[in-house]
């Protein structure tokens, strides 16, 4: 198992309609579970539970997925973190070395 972290500007609600947006379009989980402050996508690639929790004026996302880290469900759960906005006013995007 492994697991993520990121804290983003975006409120939780917010992170869970990204997560719905981006993470069954990267790899084709669906979502098995959701509450208001998380959701689980399960799948062929495997499961990933996914947290988040305002603190203060960030929003720290925990993903925790049942993979190694070396595997494709584990770097795209990294990508979907590195979409979200750190600080307000960011947009969030790929890092250097993705594909745009």
């Amino acid at each position: 198992m492994a697991g993520y972290e990121r804290k983003t500007a975006l409120g939780p609600s917010e992170v869970l309609e990204h997560a719905e947006q981006h993470i069954p379009a990267l790899i084709g989980l669906k979502r098995s579970r959701t509450s208001a402050h998380g959701a689980t996508y399960a799948g062929d690639e495997g499961t990933v539970v996914l947290t988040a929790h305002r603190h203060g004026p960030y929003t720290e996302v925990v993903a925790q997925t049942d993979r190694l880290r070396t595997s494709r469900m584990d770097y795209e759960i990294q990508r979907f973190l590195n979409l979200l906005p750190y600080e307000p006013g960011d947009v969030g995007g790929p890092g250097a070395g993705d594909p745009s």
